[in-house]
């Protein structure tokens, strides 16, 4: 999707049975948000003449993306050296949870699974609770997509340089470490303890954390630097000598006592009225369900408006625009261009698809591409 939304043209070739629930309602797959500015081919790769048109297209290609566990593509006769006998300046990424090698890289596993290893999971949550799902953002898109689309960039580029592809191993326990090199950081300084919810960034200290109101919803404040702590005091009528030193962590519980009360005693809407926008470091916290009407995110468009929000392209540059891409497609919609686009004759793509090597919704039984 973030390759998709930057413009580039993705192709993925998949089973023609894919479902995306139990129901499998064919109109869902026009809500499947991940896979917007896509075509669709849809093959049966365990035909060896579905695999031949497999390496057609990617003969044709910048870069594949694979996500099976490691010896998968090279059982079907797509793994990277096949692939770079056909295109040597392929960049070949593999996404997978532990990573190509290693004692774990045949075990099944989920986000979940990943980011407990890497220490992430037991930092989340607070001390006298067990740790907290930060759902799957961390593991599957943050240490798993994210570090695979910077590979992906990253390899490309040197072979637009040199000629040469590579082969990019993203292993979603080794992108979640990555983004723990903060956390490991501060531990080699001495200045985070392994005590989850007793520091800094995690819930730890009174001036960073969520505070529930009185209509039952929360805020957030992360007023860390003094200035905006100094701020934040002054709005909300505590005086900061009589409030106490926050250097004194024996003195954090009795500040967020009288915090909790504090927000406790007000709604959401009073304290946004009182503290959005200003230096306080504050926050709702939003529902889903609510965010495209907050003014922030309308005025900077960051979901569409159509009735069924997704979320716009990101980043945003200053000289080119990034406008939404095409719709997320039907398994195998465009079949039949994708096969033709790589150089497969009319009479052979028809011959392919009456064998069940190829699938195209848009041509029933008996039908042939003109």
């Amino acid at each position: 999707m973030m390759l998709a939304d930057m413009g580039a043209e993705i192709i993925r070739i998949e089973r023609p049975e894919r479902k995306l629930s139990a129901s499998s309602d064919s109109d869902m797959f026009g809500l499947d948000f991940l896979a917007r500015g896509r075509k669709s081919v849809a093959l049966n790769l365990k035909e060896p003449a579905a695999v031949d048109l497999a390496l057609k297209i990617i003969a044709g290609a910048d870069g594949v993306i694979e996500g099976f566990r490691p010896g998968v593509m090279e059982r079907l006769g797509l793994g990277p050296d096949v692939c770079h006998e056909k295109n040597p300046k392929l960049v070949y990424g593999r996404m997978t949870g532990w990573g190509q090698d290693g004692p774990l890289s045949q075990a099944a596993g989920h986000d979940l699974n990943y980011v407990a290893l890497t220490g992430a999971l037991w930092a989340t949550g607070e001390s006298d609770r067990k740790p907290t799902f930060p759902m799957n953002l961390l593991g599957d898109f943050g240490g798993g997509g994210m570090y695979l689309a910077f590979g992906m960039v990253s390899a490309l580029l040197k072979a637009q340089r040199t000629g040469h592809g590579d082969v990019v191993d993203a292993a979603i326990c080794d992108g979640t470490s990555s983004l723990m090199t903060f956390i490991h950081s501060r531990r080699a300084m001495g200045v985070w303890s392994d005590e989850r919810g007793s520091n800094q960034l995690d819930g730890g200290a009174p001036w960073y954390d969520v505070y529930e109101c009185s209509d039952g919803h929360w805020i957030s404040i992360a007023a860390i630097e003094p200035q905006f702590w100094s701020c934040l005091l002054t709005l909300v009528g505590f005086d900061a000598v009589t409030f106490g030193d926050r250097r004194d962590r024996a003195q954090w519980p009795a500040m967020r006592t009288r915090f909790a009360t504090l927000f406790k005693s007000q709604t959401r809407a009073h304290w946004c009225d009182l503290l959005e926008g200003t230096d306080a470091c504050f926050a709702p916290v939003l529902a889903p369900s609510e965010v495209a009407d907050h003014a922030h995110m309308a005025g900077r468009k960051i979901l569409t408006t159509d009735g069924c929000d997704q979320p716009l392209p990101a980043p945003r540059f200053a000289n080119a625009t990034t406008p939404m891409p095409s719709k997320p497609p039907h398994p195998g919609e465009h079949s039949a261009q994708i096969l033709r686009d790589a150089g497969v004759s009319t009479s052979e793509i028809n011959r392919l698809i009456a064998n069940g090597v190829v699938h195209d919704p848009q041509i029933t039984q008996g039908d042939t591409v003109q």
